[in-house]
């Protein structure tokens, strides 16, 4: 059996590589998130967010009742046989439940990976079309330090492109794909598997066609920017959106339309080294992304050579 100190011994010569003493860590982990069978839970609803979910139950949105709902999700039996790895909200990695113990610990304990949402919001591109810039590149070399001290292993990094309108610019889908890889970069120097998630919004009335087409655009311009900067593609997940009709689209797809246009979008842009494609559910609801993540799957004419799984919250 090869060692593993000797599997990725191919990479030691690589110039982008040869400075990050994580990259045999980062390609363990990042494999280890995508292993098959087994999908992400998204449970790093900001504390807005979860009030909204809390609302339609009529629970109140207060900081006991955030740990009690998260404490109950990390502490399900026989979660590990399902969660590869759980992103979980900067408050819960400082929280401890009802036992005492941290709430991290539960995952730790089930050997989950822990990841964080470390951007810090949207801003708007001035001279756009009210399109989105995500921000937090500042400083985010000494947070990942700090949060991979505290065990945490991957991160994530949400950027949103919206179709229509004249939309996506150009300037839009460029400050897309720099920001996606200078995050990815930092976290990988960092020792943390970056999650690379370009979301194209469904909002509007764009036909699956269009969706396809603006998605294969944005997702080309994203991974040629990994390239360019050098990122350990071998050491990161993708999480985009599914190829799907906008909301008010009046023409809907079924779930093997939607594996078709994403199985071929992903196919003409994604290099076989990603190891793992985890899913967004992207407003779809609960048995929408559920169906669609297993018309994918089914797909047989199709050969793709990443493991496809989920990255959901609401769906959970």
């Amino acid at each position: 059996m090869i060692e593993r100190s000797m599997k990725y011994e191919c990479y030691k010569d690589l110039p982008h590589y040869t400075g990050n003493k994580f990259k045999d860590e980062l390609m363990v982990n990042a494999k280890k998130l995508a292993t098959p069978g087994k999908g992400i839970l998204a449970s790093d609803e900001s504390t807005g967010t979860i009030g909204n979910r809390f609302k339609q139950i009529d629970v109140e949105n207060t900081h006991e009742n955030r740990i009690a709902y998260r404490e109950l999700l990390f502490t399900t039996p026989g979660l590990e046989d399902h969660i590869s790895g759980a992103i979980i909200y900067d408050e819960t990695a400082r929280d401890k439940g009802s036992d005492g113990k941290d709430l991290i610990q539960h995952l730790k304990d089930k050997d989950i990976l822990i990841g964080l949402k470390v951007d810090t919001g949207m801003t708007i591109i001035e001279g756009t079309n009210d399109e989105s810039a995500t921000t937090g590149l500042d400083g985010l070399g000494d947070r990942c330090k700090e949060y991979y001290e505290m065990g945490t292993r991957f991160a994530k990094w949400r950027a949103v492109v919206k179709i229509g309108d004249g939309c996506p610019s150009d300037v839009s889908i460029k400050e897309t794909a720099h920001s996606l890889a200078r995050y990815g970069n930092i976290c990988q120097h960092n020792g943390i598997v970056p999650i690379i998630e370009p979301e194209i919004l469904t909002d509007g009335t764009h036909d699956i066609k269009e969706c396809a087409r603006i998605s294969e655009k944005v997702f080309n311009a994203v991974m040629a920017e990994l390239i360019e900067q050098g990122l350990l593609l071998e050491g990161l997940l993708l999480k985009p959106n599914m190829i799907l009709p906008g909301a008010e689209c009046k023409e809907r797809a079924c779930p093997e339309e939607v594996a078709f246009y994403t199985v071929r979008t992903l196919s003409r842009t994604i290099t076989p080294a990603v190891p793992g494609i985890t899913f967004l559910s992207g407003g779809q609801s609960e048995e929408d992304a559920s169906l669609n993540l297993n018309a994918i799957n089914q797909l047989a004419p199709i050969k793709h050579p990443w493991n496809m799984s989920f990255s959901y919250g609401r769906a959970l």
